[in-house]
C-alpha cells in the first residue's frame, strides 16, 4: 500500500514539474519573427500546366510570383514597392498574365496586362473608374469584367477580346444587379439583386435577345444567389435558404423553369462550381468556422478522396483546364496558408510553399478551439478561444476579445498572426462570433438587424462571464479589440458600456453611423438600400443612428483607447477616427493614434503590420497588464 501511495505522489510531482517545465519552455517571439511569415493566395495554371501563378507579400508588398508544379523556388514576376499587386490569371495560350492593383488602398482597381517581356499595359485606364475581373469566357478568346466608367454607381458588364483588347459592353446595369455566373455558350448571364441582407432575387439575361428576366418570385425573406451554369448551359445552379435555415443548392432548368434540389447540409453551402470540361463539381461548406471541401467526379460518380493533412482546412480549389491537376491551399490556426498541387491520375500531392516563419516553432503556438457561451438572453454565442501555453496553474491572465468586421463577417479557425502574437505574449484571446455573424443560419444572421450596438454588444459583454468561468482569466483585465465593424463595436463598448472593458483597440472602426451611411462609396450603390434596411436610413432613422454612434457619447470614454486608421480608407473615412480620438483625449484618458498614409481599409503592407501589431502589444502591456516598461 505504501509503495502504491509513494508511486502516486511521485507521478503527481512529475506531472507538476513537467507542466512547469512545459510552460517555461514555450518561447516568446518578436513581431519581426511573427511577420517573417509570408502571406500568399490565388492560383492559376499556365497553359501547359507547368507553372502556377499566385500573389505573395514576401517582399513586404504583394507581388506576382510563379512556381513550377514540380516544386522549387518561387520566381517574382512583378516589382511593385508601393501598391499591392493581386494576380488574376495566366493567359489561355501563353505566359502573359492579368493582375489588378489600386493606388494606396483606395480600392479603385484597374486590370493590367503584363507581357512575357515585362511590359505592362493598363487595360482599363479610365481615370477614376473601378474595374473588376469576373471570369474568362469558356472559349478563352475573351474575359468578362465589370466597370463603373459609365455610371459610378453601377458596374456594367464588359467583354474584352484578347486579340484586339477592345472592350464591348454586354450588359448595361441600371438595376443595381450583382454578377452571378456566365454560361459556357455565352448566351446567358445570371445576376443577383440584393433587397436586404436576408433577401435577394435572381435574374437571367439572354445576350442573344437582349432580354432580362426575373426568375424568382416570393414573399418573405428568402436568399437566392446564382452559383454556376451546367457545362451544357442548360441549367443554372444556385444557392438559397428557401424554407430552410441554411443555404443549399438547387438547379433551375432554363427551358422549363423548373427547380430541383441538388444538395443540402446542416451548415451553409458557400459555393459550388464545375471544372472546365465539367468532369468535377467542387462544393464548399462553412462547417462551424472551418471550410469543408467536397469534389465529385461526374464521370465515375465518386467523391474524390482529398489528402489527409494536419488539423486545418483545405480552401481555394482550382482545377486545371486539362483536368489532370488541382491546386489548393491548406491552413490552420497554427499554420499559415500553403499552396499544394494534386494529381488526379496518381492521387499524389505535393506541398509547394513553406510560408511559416522559420524563426518559430509551431509547437509554441496555440491551437484555437471553438467554444460556445450563453448571452444575456440565453442565446448561444459561438467563439474561438486561444489559450496561451504560458499560463501557470493557479495564475490568471489578461484577456482580449477580438470582434470581426462585417457586420456579417465570421471569425474562423484560420491563422491570424496578430491573435497568435498576443496569445504568445500571455493574452487569452476570444474571437467572438456575435449575433449577426454569418455561418450559423439565417435566424442567427438576422438577429442584429436594427439592433447594432445593442444586442450584439451585449453578446460581447457576456463573453466576460465565460472568460471568468475558465478560472484562468483576470476579470478586471479584459480588453476589447476589432477592425471595421469590430472597431465600431470596440468604440461602442467604451462609450455605451464604458465600465465593462479595461481597454479598447479600434482598427478603422465607425464612430458616426450617420456620416458613414451618407458617404458610402459610389460603387456600393447596389447595396445601399440593403445597408439602410439592416443598419438604418440616415434620413429617416437618424435618432437611432445617433444613439448608437460612439462619437455622440464620447464623453463616456474612461478607459485607455488605441486607434489605427488608413488615410486612404474609402469605406471608413479618416475623419471617423480623427474625431473620436480628439473627443477621447478631451476626457483626459490615455489615447494613442496611429495613421498610415499609404493604407486604405486594412493594413496590406508588411512594414505597417509590423509597426501596428508591435504598438498594439505595447499598449496592452502598459494599460492591460500594467507593465509600465
Amino acid at each position: 500500500m505504501m509503495k502504491n501511495y509513494l508511486a502516486i505522489i511521485a507521478a503527481l510531482i512529475t506531472v507538476i514539474l513537467f507542466q512547469g517545465c512545459e510552460s517555461s519552455q514555450v518561447r516568446s517571439y518578436s513581431i519581426e519573427q511573427f511577420m517573417n511569415t509570408t502571406s500568399i493566395f490565388g492560383s492559376s495554371f499556365s497553359h501547359d500546366d507547368k507553372l502556377i501563378l499566385f500573389s505573395s507579400n514576401e517582399t513586404g508588398v504583394y507581388n506576382g510570383y510563379t512556381i513550377p508544379i514540380e516544386g522549387g523556388e518561387p520566381t517574382k514576376i512583378t516589382d511593385s514597392e508601393e501598391n499591392a499587386i493581386y494576380t488574376i490569371s495566366f493567359f489561355p495560350n501563353d505566359n502573359r498574365i492579368l493582375y489588378r492593383s489600386d493606388e494606396g488602398g483606395n480600392e479603385i482597381y484597374h486590370i493590367y496586362l503584363k507581357d512575357e517581356n515585362g511590359g505592362v499595359t493598363d487595360l482599363t485606364p479610365d481615370s477614376g473608374s473601378r474595374s473588376v475581373f469576373y471570369e474568362w469566357s469558356h472559349d478563352r478568346k475573351s474575359f468578362y469584367y465589370g466597370s463603373n466608367k459609365r455610371n459610378p454607381k453601377f458596374m456594367d458588364v464588359y467583354e474584352m477580346d484578347i486579340n484586339s483588347f477592345e472592350p464591348r459592353m454586354v450588359f448595361e446595369n441600371d438595376k443595381g444587379l450583382s454578377i452571378g455566373a456566365f454560361s459556357n455558350d455565352k448566351k446567358y448571364i445570371a445576376f443577383k439583386k440584393i433587397i436586404t441582407r436576408a433577401t435577394s432575387e435572381m435574374y437571367l439575361y439572354n445576350t442573344n435577345k437582349n432580354k432580362l428576366k426575373q426568375i424568382t418570385s416570393h414573399d418573405g425573406e428568402i436568399y437566392f444567389s446564382p452559383a454556376s451554369f451546367s457545362y451544357d448551359s442548360k441549367k443554372l445552379y444556385y444557392l438559397t435558404d428557401e424554407e430552410r435555415e441554411f443555404k443549399y443548392i438547387k438547379s433551375y432548368d432554363i427551358d422549363s423553369g423548373d427547380s430541383q434540389l441538388i444538395e443540402s447540409s446542416d451548415w451553409d453551402v458557400w459555393y459550388t462550381y464545375f471544372s472546365y470540361k465539367g468532369r468535377y463539381n467542387i462544393t464548399a461548406l462553412n462547417t462551424d468556422a472551418r471550410t469543408e471541401i467536397k469534389i465529385v467526379d461526374n464521370v465515375n460518380h465518386v467523391q474524390i478522396e482529398l489528402p489527409e493533412l494536419p488539423l486545418g482546412e483545405i480552401t481555394s480549389v482550382n482545377i486545371s483546364r486539362s483536368e489532370k491537376l488541382m491546386t489548393f491551399y491548406h491552413n490552420g490556426s497554427t499554420s499559415s496558408s500553403n499552396l499544394y498541387v494534386f494529381n488526379f491520375e496518381s492521387g499524389d500531392y505535393k506541398k509547394l510553399t513553406d510560408t511559416m516563419s522559420p524563426d518559430m516553432a509551431i509547437s509554441d503556438l496555440v491551437e484555437a478551439e471553438v467554444i460556445r457561451y450563453k448571452s444575456f438572453d440565453d442565446l448561444e454565442i459561438p467563439a474561438i478561444l486561444y489559450k496561451p501555453k504560458k499560463i501557470k496553474p493557479g495564475t490568471k491572465a489578461p484577456a482580449v476579445l477580438w470582434i470581426h468586421g462585417g457586420p456579417g463577417g465570421q471569425s474562423r479557425l484560420t491563422y491570424r498572426p496578430l491573435l497568435q502574437y498576443l496569445a504568445n505574449h500571455g493574452y487569452v484571446v476570444l474571437a467572438v462570433n456575435n449575433r449577426g455573424s454569418s455561418g450559423y443560419g439565417k435566424t442567427f444572421y438576422g438577429l442584429d438587424d436594427l439592433r447594432h450596438g445593442e444586442d450584439d454588444l451585449l453578446d460581447c459583454v457576456a463573453a466576460k462571464s465565460f472568460l471568468e468561468s475558465t478560472g484562468y482569466v483576470d476579470i478586471e483585465k479584459i480588453g476589447i479589440m476589432g477592425g471595421s465593424y469590430g472597431g465600431y463595436l470596440t468604440l461602442a463598448a467604451l462609450t455605451l458600456q464604458p465600465k465593462e472593458f479595461a481597454v479598447g483597440v479600434d482598427l478603422y472602426g465607425i464612430s458616426n453611423w450617420v456620416r458613414t451611411l451618407e458617404s458610402i462609396p459610389e460603387w456600393w450603390e447596389a447595396f445601399r438600400e440593403s445597408l439602410y434596411k439592416e443598419l438604418g436610413n440616415p434620413k429617416t432613422d437618424k435618432e437611432r443612428l445617433h444613439r448608437i454612434s460612439p462619437l455622440f457619447h464620447a464623453e463616456n470614454i474612461v478607459r485607455p483607447l488605441f486607434v489605427l486608421q488608413g488615410a486612404n480608407d474609402p469605406r471608413v473615412l479618416k475623419v471617423e477616427s480623427d474625431e473620436i480620438v480628439e473627443a477621447a483625449r478631451s476626457n483626459g484618458v490615455p489615447v494613442e493614434y496611429l495613421v498610415f498614409d499609404d493604407e486604405g481599409h486594412g493594413l496590406r503592407k508588411k512594414k505597417n503590420q509590423l509597426k501596428a501589431y508591435a504598438a498594439i502589444l505595447d499598449f496592452l502591456d502598459i494599460h492591460l497588464k500594467g507593465n509600465a516598461e
